[in-house]
Parts: structure tokens; sequence; C-alpha cells
């Protein structure tokens, strides 16, 4: 992480406007991992993570709404979910022993959003555990058929979704 946030110009703000939104998550993301990870395998990591549309809507002349809910679980979460599981996968790269990321919630919604994140991600095994009394019959379809390298599993009244390495 850098020591100070850079501050942006007027002038840059204003080229924003005039690029594609991958490109500008690439420009902000940068400074912050600085050298660790080559501009090339970053704008892979922004533009497999961001492959989704990202709407602005008009309400007036001056004022717009960045719609952020139109990725993969539908929430603007999957912008950070997708991009750190990608960036994990870069770091593990290397690595003999695949990393395993265990993902324990109440609720459906977090354990799916990571789930669809790093799925078909390499060098990433995942776990969720999640009680199976407590989502419906449709939020365990979701959990049992992403398919990939996932594999649901039903152990003492919690589902446990592991994912196998590629």
């Amino acid at each position: 992480m850098p020591v100070e946030i850079a501050r942006r110009s007027p002038e840059e703000l204003e080229e924003f406007r005039r690029l594609p939104f991958t490109e500008v998550c690439f420009r902000i993301v940068k400074p912050f991992v600085g050298p660790e990870v080559p501009e090339e395998i970053l704008w892979q990591v922004v533009s497999e993570a961001i492959n989704f549309p990202v709407k602005l809507i008009s309400l007036s002349p001056a004022l717009h709404v960045l719609e952020l809910f139109h990725g993969p679980t539908l929430a603007f979460k999957d912008f950070g979910a997708r991009f750190m599981a990608r960036l994990m996968g870069y770091f593990v790269r290397s690595e003999t022993r695949t990393l395993t990321v265990l993902v324990a919630t109440s609720g459906v919604l977090p354990g799916a959003r990571w789930r669809t994140a790093s799925s078909g991600v390499p060098g990433i095994r995942r776990g969720d555990s999640l009680s199976s009394k407590r989502i419906s019959e449709a939020q365990e379809k979701q959990f049992t058929t992403l398919g990939q390298n996932i594999t649901a599993l039903e152990v003492s009244g919690h589902v446990l979704t592991i994912a196998s390495a590629w």
C-alpha cells in the first residue's frame, strides 16, 4: 500500500470520462499495487474481474448514477471479490501448494459472491460452510450446481463447498 494516496488532477478526472470503465479501474488501482504486480498482469486481472456491464445513468445534466449491480451476483461487491480472487491467484501462481480459502457465513450471499468470484481461478481452492437449514431450495441449488472447480457437500447440517485446484 502506498504511504499516501495520490491526488487526481482535474485534467486526469476529465480524461476518465472518455475512457472505458476497465481502463479507469486499472489506472485507479495501479498506484496501490506498485511494482508488486507487472502492468500487463494487473491489466489482465482488472479486465477479467470487471468483465460485466457497468451502466452510468444520467438523471440530469449534472447528476449521474453508476449502477454497480450488473455483476454475476447482482451486487456492488462483485467488483472487490472478483478483483481479490484474481489477484490472489496471481500471488500463488508459483506455489506448489494450492491456496485454500474457507468462507463461513450465516447468509447465502457472501458465500455465493466469493464462490462465483473465485470459480475457475487457478491456484485457489475454496470452501464454504453454510447451514442448510437456513437456506431455500433455490439457494441450495446455487451452491450445488455451479460446476467447474466447485464441489458441494452437506456435512452435519452445513453445506460445505470445495473448489478443487485447476
